[in-house]
């Protein structure tokens, strides 16, 4: 997991949600249309020459060879208050990166996974206690790494099966394979899950592998999506990807987001690079965790929820203002406010999160949590943040980052392409701090 992944949780309820609704408590989202037009930041209540400095953090970040280039955009009340774009697309050709650049976004996809699954909720397809084995059966005999034991794994049967709210919020117990110190990851290496031929494949390939801890004992970053993704397959009838075109990226306009971009779009990809940490240099990066990287322009033979889309800035910041608005945007109603509100609202009980000693068993604390695929903040100034409280994020593994802020109706999306935190500062926090000091009038 990168360094931005690791900052970009955060976020806790007191207790677990129960799957009663939530219409009740249900936020008071305000509701815009979407204009990518710059605005006078003054008029959404920030600083023009505060702004400055987050222009200025983002071009050093490029002029020191820390990234190749960086888009970044700020949207308050609808309106677009800061929209930069500097450097290169790809170093190699000197190709400079224009405003409709295309991003692999990595773990930006489980968001939108998220957002699949709600609406199949909203369905009445599923319910957050459901077994994962109701619409997963290859996963119903799931075994649990339990140590070692003369230099052999000992494993022990699952108590229960993992659910789904348990699968949405990453306690489930799956490993994933992006580290390799944990056997249960070195297992998803050795067994290449990713290099699944079909999300059936998938499924079946991470049944033969144990869980990392009983179902709902903590939170570890996992292939829970992408079999998120499998799960829409089997409820819908569809592809994953035709399914998120018909009920997601048609309605809002997603025009470039997918799961390759096709040859006519090819050229506007964005290489994707890695810090040479004897050289202090960026270089092309041509694999990741273990696994060669697709070219992105082709079908991929499984569509995973998990890491598989490309996107723009501009679609995801559809995206963003469809989830401050409830669920809505420019007439298309993807989500109800309350599902909304279900997703950003903490899912981890108390005893994933502190265990007997008093320590904590996870990342996350009575300020910060994990709701429904994203992270949320609960107690933002107790967490040492300057979000509003109920801020949902999460970021990509090649450095792309977003958080959605109900309390001050703003969004901002940033879109490197750089694995790893080697040699450079974590832009996605120091965008956080320049914009909400830039924010000197949040009640306008």
């Amino acid at each position: 997991m990168t360094k931005l992944a690791t900052r970009l949780r955060a976020a806790l309820l007191a207790t677990a949600l129960v799957a009663a609704p939530l219409a009740a408590q249900a936020h008071d989202f305000e509701r815009h249309a979407l204009t990518l037009t710059p605005s006078k930041p003054a008029d959404v209540g920030f600083d023009a020459q505060r702004l400055q400095r987050l222009d200025a953090a983002m071009k050093k970040s490029v002029d020191e060879g820390r990234v190749a280039g960086v888009q970044t955009l700020l949207v308050r009340h609808g309106k677009t208050v800061h929209a930069q774009t500097y450097g290169k697309a790809n170093l190699e050709a000197g190709k400079p990166l224009n405003d409709d650049a295309i991003y692999r976004i990595y773990s930006m996809s489980k968001p939108i996974t998220g957002v699949a699954m709600m609406i199949l909720y909203e369905e009445g397809k599923w319910s957050l206690d459901d077994p994962v084995t109701k619409y997963l059966p290859e996963l119903k005999d799931l075994k649990v790494y339990a140590g070692e034991k003369d230099g052999k794994p000992v494993l022990v049967p699952a108590k229960r099966p993992p659910t789904m709210r348990e699968l949405m919020s990453h306690t489930a117990g799956f490993g994933y394979g992006l580290g390799d110190q944990h056997p249960v990851d070195k297992q998803f290496r050795a067994d290449k899950v990713f290099e699944a031929t079909s999300m059936d494949d998938l499924v079946t390939r991470v049944g033969k592998i144990p869980l990392m801890f009983q179902p709902g004992e903590r939170w570890s970053y996992s292939i829970a999506v992408d079999l998120q993704g499998a799960i829409v397959e089997r409820l819908s009838g569809q592809k994953f990807g035709d399914f998120l075109q018909q009920h997601l990226f048609g309605p809002l306009k997603m025009t470039d987001t997918a799961f390759q971009t096709g040859p006519a779009k090819a050229n506007r990809l964005s290489a994707v690079y890695a810090m040479n940490p004897k050289s202090r240099r960026l270089e092309e990066a041509k694999g990741f965790a273990n696994n060669q990287l697709p070219d992105y322009i082709a079908p991929p033979n499984a569509e995973f929820g998990g890491m598989g889309l490309v996107s723009t800035a501009a679609d995801y910041a559809r995206f963003c203002q469809m989830l401050l608005n409830g669920g809505e945007l420019d007439g298309a109603r993807i989500l109800s406010p309350a599902s909304v509100e279900l997703m950003g609202t903490n899912v981890i009980p108390d005893a994933a999160r502190v265990g007997s000693d008093g320590r904590a068993a996870s990342d996350f604390n009575e300020n910060v949590g994990f709701g429904l695929d994203f992270m949320v903040v609960e107690k933002p100034r107790a967490a040492g943040s300057m979000v509003g409280k109920g801020t949902m994020s999460w970021g990509g593994a090649a450095g792309t980052w977003f958080w959605v802020d109900p309390a001050n109706d703003l969004f901002f999306v940033g879109m490197i392409q750089r694995f790893g935190p080697a040699g450079g500062e974590d832009l996605s926090g120091l965008s956080q701090t320049l914009t909400y000091s830039a924010l000197v009038d949040p009640e306008k």
